[in-house]
């Protein structure tokens, strides 16, 4: 467990290393390209993930980002995005059981210039989490009712994204920290005490390019790789401060063979407590593939 801990504190220390190098003036990552990064890929996953999770016929997650403003010159942008995430169990009748539904609101601001690399934007996000269930979180033995329990929270997120270019490996590198925050009132009654309302997030993502300036558009990465932790805060579960159980991570790397138009394939490892509502009291330990969208252009 405590392994893990320091596995935590060395990424988020490593990543502020890297995203704190400085490299030559080049032109600048536009907030488009940011907030693709940021709100992440759709994927779909394969049949026999490795780990503890319940056997699936896959897991997708689907993320259309809408934005609210177009113009290439400006400091500030908005996108909309209605996230879902289902899950096919290798059951009888093949059930999708409690989707989670996660429209969220995402804003971002650009504080250094627009045009230079290099940069550093702050963003701002309100965001839904809900099953769309209607039946007692509880079941008569004491234990959730992940069937059909009904989960719904609210949360507040802030942060920055700095953005750079490692010239030497012609590879595109962004760092995210941010704070989220589930206020009382906000969240349902029942996860008060057993859900982590404050959480610390990290994540540091690199794109390596095919080939050509790396400052030249159309770009498409070849492969990515990104890490991401969070650390949960507050009255958690009656854990302690500093236990590990505490922290969840990810490794996700990213291949897009040139044969495929807008996916390609990925591999993950992901530790840490279960994202998908109401089975957010279950550890997992998982490796899965599957297919990822990539439609980035640097």
């Amino acid at each position: 467990m405590k392994n893990r801990v320091y596995l935590f504190l060395l990424i988020t220390f490593v990543s502020l290393l890297v995203s704190a190098q400085k490299n030559e003036t080049i032109p600048g990552i536009g907030l488009p390209l940011i907030s693709q990064v940021n709100q992440g890929n759709s994927y779909i996953t394969f049949p026999g993930d490795i780990g503890n999770i319940e056997p699936l016929w896959f897991e997708g997650n689907v993320i259309p980002n809408f934005y609210l403003r177009q113009s290439q010159n400006s400091r500030l942008m908005g996108v909309l995005t209605p996230q879902i995430i289902i899950r096919m169990y290798q059951e009888e009748s093949f059930p999708v059981r409690t989707p989670s539904y996660m429209p969220q609101l995402t804003v971002y601001y650009r504080l250094t210039e627009l045009d230079k690399t290099p940069g550093l934007n702050l963003f701002g996000r309100v965001a839904h989490h809900s099953n769309g269930q209607d039946g007692d979180f509880f079941l008569e033995d004491g234990s959730i009712n992940t069937k059909s329990g009904n989960f719904a929270t609210n949360f507040l997120e802030l942060g920055f994204i700095a953005t750079n270019l490692n010239t030497r490996f012609n590879a595109y590198q962004f760092f995210k920290t941010s704070f989220e925050v589930h206020p009382e009132g906000f969240i349902q009654e029942e996860l008060m005490g057993i859900y982590s309302r404050y959480r610390w997030h990290n994540s540091f993502s690199i794109f390596k390019l095919n080939s050509g300036s790396p400052s030249s558009n159309g770009g498409r990465p070849a492969i990515s790789l990104k890490g991401e932790t969070t650390w949960m805060f507050g009255d958690y579960n009656q854990l302690d401060a500093f236990s590990a159980e505490r922290l969840n991570l990810s490794l996700t790397f990213y291949y897009h063979p040139k044969f495929l138009e807008d996916i390609g394939l990925f591999v993950q490892y992901y530790h840490g407590s279960d994202y998908y509502n109401m089975y957010f009291d279950h550890r997992l330990d998982v490796l899965r593939f599957g297919f990822m969208t990539e439609k980035l252009r640097f």
